[in-house]
């Protein structure tokens, strides 16, 4: 489906020119020209803008279906635009461009009203899948505007569409963490596969299957806040550089309690996947039953894939061994039932194991990633 075909415009727009109509706002002209021409190679007539203030004339002028904006403009910054655009213009879809260390920034315009963001620098494949995510949910928006009262079936599934596309912006602030971390490369995708096994073999109800695959993918987001010359470090980290690591539960937990007020489950599994059955874990101390399943089963799901994946420093251990050091730290860092649940999931192959495991033996305990 091309990006046109995305498009219901419901706004006004010249007989003689019927393409869908973007808005790129931007300070700096050389970026402002290259998304231009990419997005003009995508069948949209554009205009461009060099701050916040132009734009809302440029959108008084004629409205547009799509805007893409910076963050830092002067005047008026991307967050005040996008406020005036969701009260004046609801039915525009805004894409924030960012930097990747902003990306805290860019949660904020999710939560204010953003279809999605891209960060700098980007590349042209996704710009062209950003704007088309974004166009997707755009439409949704507008059919369900429509057809609400009277489509009561279709307002439903439109809902659960639209909440798959707000969770996949989730996880692309995770992807953009493991772009800074390329030996993380699908961490948070596996730790969710090895999770939600763990939950099904506990017999856990679907409310918790659902919000713990959720927060397992985004249990290190967290990282986003640590530096990556820590993070990168080719060797065991220092105490300084340890602590500096384990604040990243919480600061993930900051950066999306916000957005996942209806996820509880998956806000524990963000804050507590690294607190241990004996009360020695971060942030808060809890131990035994005061952890929250969801958490202690991220926990063994997140200790598995870390002691299997490789790092700079150190091969990945077998995974014989990786599940014989789980069962030996049974009852101290991790719950025993969690671990046997892991166990028999792991004897049936509940899941797929990557093939770039490197099995040989190492003696190297648990550590979560």
């Amino acid at each position: 489906m091309s990006t046109i075909s995305l498009v219901r415009d419901t706004m006004s727009e010249s007989s003689a020119d019927t393409r869908p109509r973007c808005l790129i706002v931007d300070d700096e002209a050389p970026l402002r020209a290259v998304l231009r021409r990419i997005l003009e190679q995508q069948g949209f007539h554009c205009r461009d803008a060099a701050s916040g203030v132009d734009a809302v004339v440029a959108l008084e002028q004629e409205p547009a279906s799509l805007v893409l904006s910076d963050y830092h403009m002067p005047e008026m910054d991307g967050v005040e635009l996008l406020r005036t655009i969701r009260d004046r213009w609801p039915d525009t879809a805004v894409v924030m461009v960012t930097a990747v260390s902003d990306v805290e920034l860019a949660v904020q315009c999710l939560a204010n009203g953003a279809m999605d963001y891209v960060t700098k620098p980007f590349r042209v494949e996704e710009i062209r899948g950003r704007v088309g995510q974004a166009l997707e949910k755009r439409e949704l928006l507008l059919e369900n505007k429509t057809y609400r009262e009277n489509l009561e079936a279709r307002v439903q599934a439109q809902a659960r569409a639209y909440e798959e596309l707000f969770l996949a912006s989730l996880q692309s602030l995770a992807d953009a963490l493991e772009v800074k971390d390329p030996y993380t490369w699908g961490h948070s995708v596996r730790v969710g596969r090895y999770a939600m096994a763990i939950a099904i073999e506990l017999g856990l109800d679907e409310q918790h299957l659902v919000q713990i695959e959720l927060g397992s993918r985004l249990h290190d987001i967290g990282k986003i806040g640590v530096r990556e010359t820590v993070l990168n470090k080719d060797g065991p980290l220092t105490d300084e550089e340890y602590h500096h690591v384990m604040e990243h539960p919480v600061i993930g937990w900051r950066i999306l309690s916000p957005l996942l007020r209806d996820a509880p489950h998956a806000l524990s599994v963000v804050r507590s996947h690294h607190e241990r059955y004996d009360g020695r874990g971060a942030p808060d101390h809890l131990a035994g039953d005061n952890i929250p399943i969801e958490a202690r089963v991220a926990a063994v799901a997140d200790s598995f894939d870390a002691m299997t994946s490789g790092r700079p420093y150190r091969a990945g251990m077998a995974v014989d061994d990786a599940m014989a050091e789980l069962e030996r730290c049974a009852g101290s860092q991790f719950d025993p039932e969690c671990v046997q649940a892991f166990k028999r999931a792991l004897a049936a192959r509940a899941f797929p194991l990557p093939d770039s495991f490197v099995r040989r033996p190492t003696s190297r305990s648990a550590v979560a990633a």
